[in-house]
């Protein structure tokens, strides 16, 4: 319900705006809104400077109402609500104001602090500064100059001089989208002319079960699991180093994969002929579990919502790694010296030497254990439905393009040419 007060501080243009930058369906924006009136109670109440969202949501979180994706939703509601409201404050002045308030350094730092507030990916943070500074680099202008066209001729000098992948160009546009939507306010409204990266259609590098095998024993430690522990279940690099003591379900020989690609959970298989390796490893992680608790140190990074929600969770050993990293390290978002998992670099080298040492000339990596298993899975006659749910994908096209390198010969088909006499 939507008070008086609240319908009419919010403005009018609120819901257009919304709307117009796509950030939530039309049957949504009553929900959405219902954030926005709760906070606005919430500052009326306080008479105070502006609520901080963050602070607003951790309220939320601990008056235990709320489900995590509830607050979630209501923290990005806030955020989006306090730009346009930084926007109509705009409105009408100088073009110029930037200029004249922040440098391109300042617009830089804006940008990163935006993507944490939305709860971006390190990963992604990573791969969006560095577009931007890219992009600063190539259009050597003051942020005021930038238009529209200097983003369209950047795409097209990616697409002809640098001659990039079609993903690669993809990539760059959405980390220049969130910049031009959300730190210069200014709308992409239309691209054409611009020169579109062509898209190549490869298939994935797979390696047969006796080449995986042959790798496999090149490796040793807890390594040679977390690879076993990819191609036989299927995860990506990233899924399998988060994987937390939790996530594991020894009865049903199953794992829950937790905020996979695309923020989606999913079942994937556990191996049966890794259960005692993964029980030493979970009994190898116990004892550094036990150090740091004994040492004091700071428990596991956790969601945002779950730490302001469950003070102690991140100490708790149903949330600690799998595959904690031997070293202490600094959390790049609090500056807080916490354990956190193997670094991926660690595996992805100890994989390349493998491969190298096993004489295998295909240019495998770890995700292509991934491929692997998908196409085992193919060859042996498993649904394709299934396959998709495995592996999490959205869009079951995706994952037909393992059907494409699957042996020919799984069907018994015999080549013309072997029956010649």
């Amino acid at each position: 319900m939507i008070d008086n007060y609240t319908k009419n501080t919010i403005p009018d243009g609120f819901k257009d705006f919304l709307l117009a930058h796509n950030y939530f369906k039309p049957w949504c924006i009553s929900y959405y809104f219902k954030w926005v009136s709760i906070y606005l109670s919430t500052q009326k109440k306080s008479q105070s400077q502006p609520l901080n969202p963050t602070a607003f949501c951790n309220d939320l979180a601990l008056s235990n109402e709320y489900e995590d994706w509830q607050i979630e939703q209501a923290k990005r509601t806030i955020l989006i609500y306090l730009q346009y409201k930084k926007k109509l404050e705009h409105q009408g002045e100088p073009s110029d104001k930037i200029s004249k308030t922040n440098s391109w350094q300042d617009l830089f730092e804006l940008n990163r602090r935006q993507l944490r507030l939305m709860h971006k990916s390190l990963q992604t943070e990573k791969t969006y500064m560095r577009w931007l500074q890219n992009f600063i680099d190539y259009s050597s202008k003051p942020p005021t100059q930038i238009s529209t066209d200097d983003l369209k001729r950047y795409l097209t000098h990616l697409a002809v001089d640098r001659r990039v992948a079609q993903a690669t160009q993809k990539q760059a546009f959405n980390a220049l989208l969130f910049f031009f939507r959300h730190i210069l306010h200014k709308r992409i409204e239309n691209l054409d002319g611009t020169i579109m990266a062509k898209q190549r259609s490869r298939l994935p590098l797979v390696l047969t079960p006796e080449e995986v095998l042959s790798v496999l024993n090149e490796m040793t430690g807890v390594y040679r699991l977390m690879a076993e522990l990819i191609y036989g279940s299927g995860m990506r690099l990233n899924e399998c180093l988060n994987l937390r003591v939790k996530d594991i379900d020894f009865q049903r020989n199953s794992i829950l994969v937790r905020s996979g690609k695309g923020n989606k959970d999913r079942l994937t298989l556990l191996p049966e002929r890794i259960v005692t390796k993964l029980q030493d490893q979970l009994a190898a992680a116990r004892i550094i579990y036990n150090h740091d608790r004994n040492e004091k140190i700071e428990g596991v990074m956790l969601p945002e919502a779950l730490s302001q929600k469950f003070k102690n969770a991140s100490k708790e050993w149903s949330w600690f790694w799998i595959f904690p990293s031997p070293k202490l390290s600094v959390d790049p978002y609090s500056n807080i010296v916490r354990r956190f998992h193997i670094y991926p670099s660690s595996l992805q080298k100890m994989f390349k030497s493998a491969v190298i040492c096993s004489d295998i000339t295909k240019n495998a990596s770890v995700h292509t254990l991934r491929h692997s298993f998908a196409t085992s899975l193919i060859e042996n006659g498993y649904d394709i439905r299934t396959i998709q749910e495995l592996l999490g994908h959205s869009d079951v096209s995706t994952t037909m393009i393992y059907t494409h390198i699957a042996r020919k010969n799984k069907l018994g088909v015999k080549s013309p040419f072997d029956s010649l006499s």
